[in-house]
C-alpha cells in the first residue's frame, strides 16, 4: 500500500477507505438540519482522506485510519463552518416554538401538545403546524448558544469544553449524555422519531413509513421534538449550574 517513499497510493486510499468517509458523513449528517448536504460532506471528506494520506508516516504511532478519522472529520466540520445553517428570521421563529414549549410544559408539569402550544401562541393549530414545517432546518446547537451577548443564557457552553466551537460540542460526550437524557423524556412518538432519524439514519420518507405518517408531518414533529431537547437541556444545564 506504500510507494518507494513510504506514501500511501491515493488510488488505492481512495478505494479503501471511501467507506470509511461515508461512514464518518453519516454520522455527522445525522446531526445536522436537513439542509445539510450528505453529498458535500462526502466530498469534503475525501480531501481530508487525501490529505491524510498525503502526511501520514508509517512510523509516526497512530494507525493510519485513526489518523485519518481526525482528517476527514476536520474537513467535514471546515465545510460545515463555511455554511450558513439556518437564516436568523427562522431562529427567531425557532426561539418563540422553545419559549412556549418551556412556559406550557412548566405550567402543566408534562410535556405539551401540539394543540396546547398552538393557544399559548394563540394562532390555530395548522398555523402552529406550518411554523413547525418551515423550521425543518433546525438544530440543537446554533453558535448564538455560545455567544454570551445573545438575549439568551449560553447554555450548551456548560457541557462543552470547546466554547467556541458548537460542532465540536456535537462530539462532546457530556452534551451526549444530556441528550440521551432528554430524549428520553421525550413523548413516544418524538422519541421514536429521533431515534429512527439519529441511530437508524433513515430519511423523512423512510421515517413516515414506519410511522405511518406523511413526510411533511414527521418534519413537523421532528421540529418540535428538537424545540424540546433544546428547552430540557437548558433546563438540565442550569440544574447542574444550581447543584455546583
Amino acid at each position: 500500500m506504500y510507494n518507494a517513499q513510504g506514501k500511501i497510493s491515493q488510488a488505492e486510499v481512495l478505494t479503501k477507505y471511501a467507506p470509511l468517509v461515508r461512514r464518518l458523513g453519516l454520522q455527522l449528517v445525522a446531526k445536522m438540519p436537513a439542509s445539510v448536504d450528505l453529498d458535500d460532506l462526502i466530498q469534503a471528506g475525501m480531501i481530508g482522506l487525501l490529505d491524510a494520506a498525503g502526511r501520514y508516516k508509517e512510523d509516526q504511532g497512530a494507525q493510519f485510519e485513526t489518523y485519518a478519522s481526525q482528517r476527514i472529520r476536520g474537513a467535514m466540520l471546515d465545510e460545515l463552518r463555511s455554511n450558513d445553517w439556518l437564516p436568523r428570521s427562522l431562529r427567531r421563529t425557532s426561539r418563540e416554538v422553545e419559549t412556549a414549549v418551556h412556559k406550557v410544559e412548566q405550567n402543566l408539569g408534562r410535556s405539551a401538545s401540539e394543540t396546547e402550544i398552538a393557544e399559548h401562541l394563540q394562532m390555530p393549530l395548522d398555523e402552529y403546524q406550518s411554523m413547525l414545517q418551515d423550521l425543518h432546518g433546525s438544530q440543537l446547537i446554533y453558535y448564538e448558544d455560545f455567544d454570551r451577548s445573545a438575549d439568551d443564557e449560553p447554555f450548551l457552553d456548560r457541557y462543552c469544553v470547546d466554547h467556541s466551537d458548537p460542532l465540536s460540542a456535537l462530539l462532546d460526550d457530556s452534551l451526549r449524555s444530556a441528550l440521551v437524557e432528554a430524549i428520553d423524556r421525550l413523548p413516544d412518538r418524538e422519541k421514536l422519531l429521533m431515534s429512527l432519524y439519529y441511530e437508524r439514519g433513515m430519511n423523512l420518507r423512510e421515517i413516515g413509513a414506519v410511522m405511518e405518517v406523511s413526510e411533511s408531518r414527521v418534519c413537523q414533529l421532528h421540529s418540535q421534538a428538537v424545540a424540546r431537547l433544546r428547552t430540557r437541556l437548558r433546563e438540565m444545564a442550569w440544574a447542574n449550574a444550581e447543584a455546583t
